[in-house]
């Protein structure tokens, strides 16, 4: 009995155990781990004159992620005009079915290639089924550009912002404490801030704001975002089709550095749940008439359009709805997902107007609503089909920009 006792008395509660789940996201990501030295000797091996490689690049079926596949041409395309279409499988990108998996890319834009620097090039590619005529589902740049055709005389301008977050190759935030932790630093010292305690991946944005101005796209800065390891760049103020157009450059291109660093980019609305803030893309939008003199009312108008089309728009204001109305929670400097508001110098309302636009009497609007994930070429073209009206649908895969004369075109 006395040895039975003592067994119980032997006994403890047991203590509290925490269970962290392991993460194996990139776990086994070695890109940033390969010398860069072996690379750097094959990088500088002369190439025959007439040869350059073209890196074409598109959207694939998660209307998210990119692609990309290599080419060597014999003249620098300094237009899109010059550069070849191609077709690819695209019943391996969620583009088509296997039985009928032939896809068209058409290319659309010409980059320098900051990976393999000049004379070498990126080419921004639209999608098209295998005859080459129909728009795949994820290919929205057709929309948007037809409707750039259509208002071309309203000089449509478009400013965006991308946020984004960086993650460790373990799938959690960087810089983040390991095991599924939490920054205890406050996030009012990480917006624009400065030092090790506050900032995480530096080194990647620096880097992809070199590359994306090498390129030649309109980058115009970049700044730390207000949650820990989160970013944002800014593309425009540019003219019509361009602004998606190089933004989706800029993405394929920070998808690049991230592979260079072992860091994976996620534009997920809401990536680390409802206590954290959220990632977003804000649209700046303006027309000539809003630039013009007594522009203020045509904006006023314009807002009351957009109410009425809220909910049309918050369909297609991420690449999934679900994402984004996590993210438009009315916290963090976002307006609730089901209501529309509009303000002055007011950063918790859905469109928001700069304080001296009214003082002006003219300027630009903010719509604040796009999730980070969004696809700008929908965001953009919603905004001016709403505002401006529908298209005539005869923009087809021109662009409202102005057209180079290249040396090299096919005839």
């Amino acid at each position: 009995m006395e040895t039975l006792k003592r067994c119980f008395i032997g006994i403890r509660r047991p203590t509290k155990v925490l269970f962290v789940t392991k993460r194996n996201l990139m776990a086994h990501n070695i890109n940033h781990i390969l010398n860069k030295k072996v690379m750097d000797r094959y990088m500088r091996l002369p190439l025959p004159c007439n040869k350059i490689l073209a890196t074409y690049v598109w959207i694939d079926g998660s209307g998210i992620n990119m692609r990309c596949k290599d080419r060597v041409l014999d003249c620098v395309p300094y237009s899109p005009d010059a550069v070849p279409a191609w077709a690819f499988d695209g019943s391996s990108t969620g583009q088509a079915t296997t039985d009928n998996s032939d896809t068209t890319l058409k290319p659309v834009a010409v980059y320098r290639d900051p990976f393999r620097a000049d004379p070498h090039v990126l080419i921004l590619c639209e999608v098209y089924q295998g005859e080459g005529q129909t728009p795949v589902a994820t290919n929205h740049r057709k929309y948007c550009n037809d409707l750039c055709e259509t208002h071309k005389a309203e000089e449509p301008w478009f400013g965006l912002e991308q946020e984004y977050t960086l993650l460790d190759n373990d799938g959690w935030g960087l810089g983040w404490p390991k095991g599924g932790g939490f920054p205890a630093v406050k996030y009012q010292y990480n917006y624009c801030g400065v030092g090790a305690k506050y900032i995480a991946g530096r080194d990647v944005a620096e880097a992809h704001v070199k590359a994306c101005l090498f390129a030649g796209l309109d980058f115009e800065g970049t700044n730390a975002e207000v949650m820990h390891a989160c970013w944002e760049w800014q593309v425009g103020t540019t003219l019509g089709i361009k602004a998606p157009d190089d933004l989706w450059m800029s993405r394929y291109i920070m998808a690049r550095v991230g592979e260079d660093y072992g860091v994976d980019v996620t534009y997920h609305p809401k990536p680390f749940g409802h206590l954290h803030p959220g990632v977003g893309m804000h649209h700046n939008f303006s027309t000539k008439r809003m630039r013009s003199d007594g522009g203020y009312a045509f904006i006023e108008e314009c807002i009351k359009k957009l109410e009425k089309a809220h909910m049309k728009h918050m369909k297609q204001y991420g690449n999934e709805e679900a994402t984004n109305r996590m993210r438009l929670s009315g916290k963090f400097e976002t307006s609730p997902f089901d209501k529309f508001s509009w303000g002055i110098a007011n950063r918790k309302a859905s469109i928001r107007l700069q304080r001296n636009i009214k003082k002006k009497g003219k300027g630009f609007l903010e719509d604040r609503r796009p999730g980070g994930d969004c696809d700008p070429y929908l965001v953009c073209g919603l905004l001016m089909e709403t505002c401006l009206g529908s298209s005539g649908g005869s923009g087809g895969s021109s662009s409202c920009q102005q057209q180079t004369k290249d040396p090299c075109k096919r005839k």
